[in-house]
């Protein structure tokens, strides 16, 4: 194996030497190097000297994007021919092998007000919305690191109203015989691990504190109890305190491994049964991992994989905030918007609990409606009540996340739909493309002339802006599919004319040649594509468990992710346990990448 990765590793070397250097020199250094002015801030001198670091992966994925896109090199110099922008492709793929075998570093993060909140709710039986005053945020590679005074001052109101709502738990956590015990204690369940010596002597000294400010014993302890719920181990998920003289790369003690576990399937503190494996270092055995992960994704808990990464994938976690016409759509009610989330959660754990295929997600025959959201669908005289339930889908433009109204609305205007919106969104969603950023100067439909524009449908008003030569090569791959969608109103509604009353046309060619005229065709085409669908939800998911983006080495993690999954027929349980039994999972990087040998 290490053989097969060296001669990878030399032909990838080679083919930068041969190919890549010269298209970048011929192409890309006439503007992006080191001297002044740099055009878009973009300097490729020191890609070239190092091209498999990681800090430059986003530069050549942006970079094979707009090339393959023909957005770059700008229209007035020139230009690459079709076999040379296919090279600056291929090398994407030889890229990874220039990366050294790397898990990268334990990502440090705040718990998100979700897993916050639950993690209050299973140490002290609190009710969640003890939290909803906290600001909602991004989960998966976005996770934030940093604490402002206001979050801290609002961490401190919680901590006050967890005390004073606590009492029969506290006196249960406040058993132990002295301070320093009931401190042992409690920071081994709020901080998900053993606590050290200096650890216990801050919160001893706190509890000191307390008593010769006159505070009783059990107020001090209760202090004390405050302070664990602002501590950085408390609100942040962080590694056990390393021994300063441990480098390079080490697996994840059984504490971190359960609480990453953990936060990934249930976004809350690992149960008792966890931190048994974890106090008999039994959790990192391949054989109790996988146990643990089946254990888990059967558990009512697992809908927070949904919560965090699903609805965050599928795009339809601002339904509720999402704005629409109240003229045009009344029914968009705060009542359709929960049945419309609901639909996408129940069927995303459908999934995962029957350890159906991934490729259900787009040619799946079966829902969850209740009587609000079936109206969409018309099939309100069938389903009627509040009660979501499973139902058989006979239209075949129906079913999958592709004819999933929540989907389809996420992806729309308040007033309209966006062919453009949901062509990017089954390309980076559903493929894993990038989408280049549109140039800035160009105006949006809505700013057309009116005119002309009202006797257009939206087809050929977008088709029109696509004439700009900026714009079209994009477009070109977008678009169509999009316009296969266009079936589907602003809310997900069949319709057969557009709201100009012109007919629908559903007719498109993707690149490669395969034709589709209605959603049904478009689903057929995309779920043929079974390798890149789950190779994209495998990537999305591990940067998802990771926290980060993915880099380097990664890529080839993927790579033997893939065998697995392909092997047993892309089955979502194999892929979830694949990413929680990983390399990058189960282990970290401690120092610098630089220093590795």
């Amino acid at each position: 194996m290490a053989a097969d990765h060296e001669a990878l590793k030399a032909d990838a070397e080679e083919y930068f030497r041969s190919s890549v250097t010269p298209f970048i020199k011929s192409y890309c250094l006439p503007c992006h190097q080191s001297r002044r002015p740099t055009r878009a801030g973009l300097n490729f001198d020191p890609a070239l000297k190092t091209p498999g670091h990681a800090a430059f992966s986003e530069i050549w994925k942006k970079a094979a994007a707009r090339v393959k896109a023909h957005d770059m090199p700008p229209k007035d110099v020139k230009q690459p021919n079709d076999s040379e922008r296919e090279m600056f492709g291929v090398w994407l793929g030889k890229l990874k092998y220039l990366s050294q075998k790397d898990p990268g570093p334990f990502i440090i993060r705040r718990l998100t007000k979700t897993e916050y909140a639950n993690t209050l709710h299973d140490l002290f039986g609190v009710e969640t919305s003890i939290a909803d005053g906290l600001p909602d945020e991004v989960s998966g590679e976005g996770y934030l690191n940093s604490l402002s005074p206001l979050q801290l001052e609002q961490y401190l109101k919680i901590a006050d109203k967890v005390v004073s709502r606590s009492t029969p738990i506290q006196k249960r956590l406040f058993s132990a015989s002295s301070a320093r015990e009931v401190a042992r204690s409690l920071a081994k369940k709020a901080y998900r691990r053993p606590p050290t010596d200096a650890e216990l002597d801050v919160l001893v000294q706190t509890f000191e504190l307390g008593r010769k400010n006159n505070l009783g014993y059990q107020q001090s302890l209760q202090l004390m109890l405050k302070a664990v719920l602002v501590s950085s181990q408390f609100l942040f998920i962080t590694p056990a305190g390393e021994d300063a003289s441990r480098k390079g790369i080490v697996p994840l003690d059984d504490y971190q491994l359960a609480s990453r576990l953990s936060y990934l399937l249930w976004a809350t503190m690992p149960d008792d049964e966890l931190m048994a494996l974890a106090d008999g270092e039994k959790l990192h055995e391949p054989a109790v991992l996988d146990a643990q992960v089946r254990r888990m994704l059967k558990s009512q808990r697992s809908r927070a994989l949904f919560d965090g990464f699903g609805a965050q994938w599928l795009g339809v976690g601002g339904l509720k905030r999402q704005v629409f016409d109240p003229a045009m759509f009344p029914h968009m009610t705060v009542a359709m918007r929960q049945a419309m989330y609901d639909e996408a959660r129940l069927f995303f754990e459908s999934i995962v609990r029957e350890n159906q295929s991934v490729i259900r997600f787009v040619d799946g025959d079966y829902t969850y409606l209740n009587g609000t959201l079936a109206s969409v669908y018309g099939l309100q005289k069938s389903v009627k009540g509040a009660e979501m339930r499973k139902v058989r889908l006979s239209d075949g433009n129906r079913g999958g996340v592709l004819g999933m109204p929540g989907v389809l609305a996420s992806t729309s205007f308040p007033n309209r739909t966006s062919p453009v919106k949901r062509g990017v969104w089954v390309l980076e969603q559903l493929l894993g493309d990038h989408v280049p950023s549109p140039p800035p100067d160009v105006p949006a439909l809505d700013k057309q002339d009116q005119t002309t524009a009202t006797t257009l449908t939206l087809r050929q008003r977008t088709e029109l802006h696509r004439t700009n030569p900026v714009c079209a090569n994009c477009h070109k791959v977008m678009d169509p599919i999009g316009f296969g969608l266009e079936n589907f109103d602003a809310t997900g509604r069949w319709r057969d004319r557009d709201s100009n009353g012109q007919p629908i046309d559903a007719a498109g060619e993707l690149p490669g040649g395969e034709r589709f005229s209605s959603p049904k065709d478009l689903k057929t085409i995309i779920a043929g594509r079974s390798d890149v669908l789950s190779r994209n939800l495998v990537e999305k998911l591990l940067s998802y468990a990771l926290g980060r983006r993915l880099e380097g080495y990664d890529e080839i993690v993927v790579d033997n992710l893939m065998q697995e999954v392909a092997n047993d027929g892309y089955r979502m349980q194999t892929l979830i346990k694949g990413v929680v039994t990983s390399y990058p999972f189960t282990h970290q990087r401690i120092g610098r990448k630089e220093d590795l040998q």
